[in-house]
């Protein structure tokens, strides 16, 4: 298949029965949340009336990612969009820690099937990398995303006013500096980019070069372009139109920093940018100021949430839909 037959086939809505091979079609859902750089860094073991959630620390990034805490907040993401799945499939998941693996096991029942807004839409979300029409939005619209992004110890704020996003952008022009910087960071980024569709059919991951707004172009010649292009003032530039574009933006915060709590916020993320794909809403990932240890306390206290721990940082908003990512096969992180 080429890449617009690949991304028709993996960002699909598709029949859940009580078959037993429906375990394998909510891993499918799983694997369409959110994770770092694409990376995808989770293992499903599937047991009878069970699934775990297991890390996959073969995809960690230790340049931006040092502590794993965007690698735990995926495991939330994809066990989100797993719960959502299954309750469609007439399966009522139980989810709870499990210290001994670092991962989430689900335990499920029979329930009545339910395919709420958020299930439905799961094939709709995505990473808008895009400069937004900066449309207020509505206290409904509000409200419906501080609900959807509220957690057990993970709390959401919404920012809307002018000055909150010249000061976000301000500290996202400070995490670049200091991420542009750093030469391990670059190279860990590089890696991850697929700069044309064969190479990401190929891996199955990363981040899409069109996806991020450029051109489909030969690795060599990629690689080349980010020579003359790859630098904090122009991503700077960047970001600030793209922040002051957004409607909202949207910090995800926790009341203590530790590995529940990360996957607590990764669910958090995946319901407030599935209750946003349901608006109609674009979001889209700002973490600079969250991945840079050193700014992120500052930038806590900047914000007003004190000394809980800022762990994902989206901008939201009406804009356009960006090419998609792909997924690997589900042969490649289901273990039985």
């Amino acid at each position: 298949m080429n890449y617009t037959e690949m991304v028709s086939e993996t960002w699909r809505h598709s029949k859940l029965g009580s078959s037993p091979h429906v375990y394998r079609e909510l891993v499918r859902y799983a694997t369409l949340a959110a994770s770092s750089h694409n990376t995808q860094p989770w293992i499903f073991k599937l047991e009878p009336n069970q699934i775990q959630v297991l890390p996959d620390l073969s995809r960690r990034c230790p340049a931006v990612d040092p502590d794993n805490h965007h690698l735990y907040a995926s495991l939330g993401c994809a066990t989100e969009n797993l719960l959502l799945a299954a309750r469609a499939a007439g399966l009522k998941g139980h989810c709870r820690f499990d210290s001994s693996k670092s991962g989430l096991v689900v335990d499920f029942e029979e329930a009545e099937a339910e395919r709420s807004a958020l299930f439905e839409a799961i094939p709709l979300r995505q990473c808008s990398r895009s400069e937004y029409d900066g449309v207020p939005l509505t206290p409904e619209e509000l409200e419906l995303l501080q609900s959807a992004g509220e957690g057990d110890g993970v709390s959401v704020l919404l920012m809307t006013e002018a000055d909150q996003k010249n000061l976000v952008a301000d500290y996202v022009a400070r995490g670049n500096k200091e991420q542009f910087s750093d030469a391990a960071w670059a190279d860990e980024l590089k890696a991850w980019i697929r700069f044309n569709g064969k190479e990401a059919i190929r891996s199955g991951d990363g981040l899409y070069g069109p996806a991020m707004g450029n051109p489909a172009v030969p690795r060599w010649l990629g690689l080349l372009a980010m020579k003359g292009s790859f630098s904090a003032k122009n991503q700077n530039q960047k970001d600030r139109r793209h922040i002051q574009s957004s409607s909202a933006i949207a910090v995800i915060h926790s009341e203590a920093d530790d590995i529940p709590h990360w996957i607590e916020a990764g669910r958090c993320y995946q319901r407030l940018a599935l209750q946003a794909a349901a608006l109609d809403l674009r979001t889209a990932f700002i973490n600079q100021p969250v991945e840079v240890a050193t700014l992120r306390p500052e930038f806590a206290r900047a914000i007003g949430i004190g000394g809980r721990r800022p762990d994902l940082l989206v901008r939201i908003g009406h804009g356009p839909q960006m090419p998609r990512s792909l997924r690997r096969p589900i042969e490649e992180v289901v273990s039985t």
